[in-house]
């Protein structure tokens, strides 16, 4: 039986169980393969922008004899979504920045797409910032800390009904997650502790430095004030 790691065991438990789902940049098809194992009425399209993985991907969907269900496609990011109505789709494992310019390339091929699930290992603030402007609302967020990891886990409707941004906290929200903000767990906690810690070291250094670099020590500084605002006050 195929085994899911725990962050795309989170990201199926957000699936419908009777999706058309696609995941871009499968990893073998694992989470497609597993979702329809599982969900008899689901299908699954696994894309990859390359043979060898495609490749990869095919081999475990024929292992498992789902191949009527889920189908390997080679293109380029939401190519792959081209003559398939799908309705959700997965972009997991892959820095923020090139998770916004696969959806911002391939934004024509959302139109019927209802739910986008996405994980990126760095930059989340970058992919909610393309979901606020692009007419996806956050609906749902996670953190989880996995091998010595922490993932951040975005989950975004089309025109769900209001935004979770405050008006007066809303370039912190994007960055830090308005959900994750307010549930501070110990994931998020050690992640943002991390942060704030190599900050201060940054800052150290700025100030040691012979040459004036102002505008980066205000940049750093700012940055070290609201985490310590967000880590160590208590919600309203």
């Amino acid at each position: 039986m195929v085994r899911l790691s725990e962050r795309l065991s989170l990201i199926a438990g957000y699936l419908p169980e009777e999706t058309y789902f696609a995941d871009i940049g499968s990893d073998h098809a694992y989470l497609p393969v597993y979702f329809c194992l599982n969900h008899p009425e689901a299908k699954a399209l696994a894309g990859e922008v390359n043979e060898g993985p495609l490749n990869s991907a095919e081999k475990v969907i024929k292992e498992y004899d789902v191949h009527n269900r889920v189908e390997a496609r080679k293109g380029d990011g939401l190519d792959v979504l081209e003559g398939r109505n799908v309705s959700e789709v997965v972009i997991a494992g892959m820095g923020g920045p090139l998770i916004a310019s696969i959806l911002e390339r391939g934004k024509d091929r959302l139109r019927d797409v209802r739910r986008l699930l996405l994980q990126p290992n760095i930059h989340s603030e970058i992919v909610r910032r393309w979901l606020e402007e692009n007419g996806f609302a956050l609906v749902d967020e996670k953190i989880i800390e996995e091998n010595n990891h922490i993932y951040e886990i975005l989950i975004a409707d089309r025109g769900a009904p209001s935004s979770l941004y405050t008006k007066d906290c809303k370039e912190t929200e994007l960055w830090l997650g308005p959900i994750l903000m307010k549930e501070k767990t110990e994931a998020f906690r050690k992640k943002w502790e991390r942060q704030l810690k190599k900050n201060m070291e940054i800052l150290h250094k700025l100030e040691l430095a012979a040459d004036e670099q102002e505008s980066k020590k205000k940049e750093i500084i700012k940055e070290i004030d609201i985490l310590k605002e967000v880590l160590y006050h208590e919600n309203d």
